[in-house]
């Protein structure tokens, strides 16, 4: 269903212009089908994700087919829990089972493809290609913060995943459907994630010659990722909740992101204390 919103940013002296969420439409006979812009930005994010762990794996020894081989399991897989984490989160959304399976009309939440995705990634290392997953899991996740950096423009398009209404310079006035097509001024939350994102793409991969130990990028993107995204979600109007009672503490996003961040941080500081420990002990013999 084609989706109209009329955007401006009036703090960084751009007025108002139209957004569609549909980028084209094929119509052959009896079918009919609107292709989403949404849909054209997660497939360029996961062309993007194939190409960066590409160049990656060559230096843990994998090849195209191997990156190939894992990547088609692992993209079912995150688009699977993707849209079960949305329908597990907002069952009372859905008036029959047919419904759940309706991708095409939007629902796919970011924590379950991370969570299906990471546990295939996992499953591939160990049982298809017999290699270490944290050099695996290394290579594949600075993409995840491009893919998600790329992806949150289709949010956009959407005329969704903004926050609420504030008065600040970066403000975007939005008119669309979810307002009552009336014009209000909200956070970008779409633009801070993108933002955010990008810089935890650029600084990780600035430290990645530097990288210590297997895991310490994955435990450092993770960290960023969900640093970031739970003070975002603090300012998000469409929040996932876990109860019927809407306060910032049963935001289903700020609880992930704040378990993310302690869990991949906890484990940092962990090889951090040890690597001091092991070079006072090797200075002292």
């Amino acid at each position: 269903m084609l989706h109209i919103s009329r955007i401006s940013f009036p703090g960084l002296g751009i007025p108002e212009f139209e957004v569609q969420s549909t980028a084209f439409t094929i119509h052959i006979g009896s079918f009919y089908r609107e292709i989403p812009w949404y849909a054209i930005i997660i497939t360029l994010g996961i062309i993007l994700c194939f190409v960066y762990i590409t160049w990656r794996a060559k230096a843990i020894g994998l090849s195209l087919d191997d990156i190939l081989d894992m990547g088609i399991i692992t993209v079912i897989s995150g688009i699977v829990g993707a849209r079960l984490y949305y329908v597990l989160t907002t069952l009372s959304r859905y008036d029959s089972f047919w419904d759940v399976f309706k991708i095409w009309e939007g629902g796919l939440a970011i924590y379950g493809a991370l969570i299906a995705g990471g546990i295939a990634v996992f499953l591939c290392a160990r049982y298809m290609k017999k290699i270490p997953f944290l050099p695996l899991a290394d290579c594949v996740c600075p993409s995840l913060l491009l893919a998600q950096a790329l992806g949150r423009w289709g949010n956009f398009t959407n005329g969704e995943a903004y926050g609420g209404q504030t008065d600040i310079f970066i403000r975007m006035g939005i008119n669309n459907a979810s307002t009552g097509f009336q014009t209000i001024f909200v956070h970008p939350t779409f633009l801070y994630e993108s933002l955010w994102n990008l810089l935890g793409f650029a600084l990780i991969n600035l430290f990645y010659k530097k990288k210590q130990y297997p895991g310490q990028i994955f435990y450092m993107t993770f960290a960023w990722y969900g640093f970031g995204r739970m003070f975002i979600e603090l300012l998000r109007s469409d929040s996932l909740y876990i109860s019927s009672h809407h306060a910032w503490y049963t935001k289903i996003s700020v609880l992930v992101g704040f378990g993310f961040f302690v869990t991949m941080s906890g484990l940092l500081i962990y090889h951090f204390v040890k690597s001091k420990k092991e070079q006072r002990n090797g200075t002292a013999h």
